[in-house]
């Protein structure tokens, strides 16, 4: 139970609502930022703006997957006000405060260095990481069925990448009866991929390998499928782009080659909301139980 804990929930998309649920369930008291629209009423919990929240007996603040923008804006699909997260809030904070979001940036990493407090963030973690694989997965293969007119059994595909989310599509893609050839980096993970039965090589040789595939998925954050690759694959191409924005694809000269390609991060948040905030709600209720256990 998280009886005496009190927490800041700013901002968020469908999954925040099962964080909601789970942590009002273990009867921690709730203030909610940027939910103003929003219509279910949860026990427990206080809605206000963020400049409302008293910051002073707060002990965890949880952003959004997407934690804020390079400005400290805090998206939230349940307010059409602003929300934007400052250091002076975090200063406010008791020193054991914990801030908690999806991923982060020099922002938010900045005003929480700044303020002394503890940023954890949750999708370096590998349980979370591996359990949001599985719906990152059914949305992939949910647009690859979209934007095709075949099927993906027998269907050349190449998995940018061998991280717990590209383990995942390579097995599932290769199950649903494509060829699957994988890139990736490390002795490793190369090992890895030969070992289930699929094609290796390495993403220094990415030119050499995409004049024949019909579905490229990345999920490697940086700048993988620049020119000198796009302008080997042929217009019958679909890219699936998964890493974070701005993705690892020259969308700009894709679409100049004629190909089609498609950033989609966060998929668990769009194809699977309940699921995917079920699985962040698990890992920060352990998290703050823990946080309650060491005195705060």
């Amino acid at each position: 139970m998280l009886t005496g804990l009190t927490i800041a929930i700013i901002g968020g998309d469908a999954r925040q609502l099962e964080i909601i649920r789970k942590l009002t369930e273990q009867h921690a008291d709730i203030y909610l930022a940027g939910f103003d629209q929003l219509d279910d009423g949860f026990t427990g919990t206080v809605k206000c703006k963020i400049d409302e929240i008293p910051f002073q007996k707060i002990d965890s603040i949880i952003l959004p997957v997407s934690a804020t923008t390079g400005e400290g804006v805090v998206s939230t699909v349940f307010s059409n006000e602003e929300v934007v997260l400052k250091q002076s809030y975090l200063e406010r904070t008791p020193e054991h405060c914990v801030i908690y979001s999806g991923i982060s940036n020099a922002y938010l990493e900045g005003i929480a260095s700044e303020a002394g407090r503890k940023l954890v963030k949750l999708f370096e973690r590998d349980d979370i990481a591996i359990f949001n694989s599985i719906p990152t997965v059914e949305g992939t293969i949910m647009m690859a069925i979209q934007h095709t007119d075949y099927t993906i059994h027998g269907s050349n595909v190449a998995v940018l990448g061998m991280g717990r989310t590209g383990m995942t599509i390579a097995r599932t893609f290769a199950a649903l009866g494509a060829k699957v050839k994988v890139g990736a980096r490390s002795s490793a993970h190369l090992a890895r991929i030969t070992e289930m039965g699929l094609f290796p090589f390495q993403l220094e040789e990415l030119t050499e390998h995409v004049n024949d595939i019909d579905i490229c998925i990345n999920t490697v954050p940086s700048l993988i499928l620049n020119q000198s690759v796009l302008s080997r694959m042929t217009p019958k191409t679909l890219i699936l782009d998964l890493a974070s924005r701005p993705g690892g694809t020259d969308f700009k000269y894709a679409e100049k080659q004629g190909i089609k390609a498609l950033l989609a991060p966060g998929l668990p948040g769009i194809v699977a909301p309940k699921t995917a905030g079920q699985i962040i709600a698990n890992v920060l209720s352990k998290l703050l139980a823990d946080l309650k256990k060491e005195g705060k």
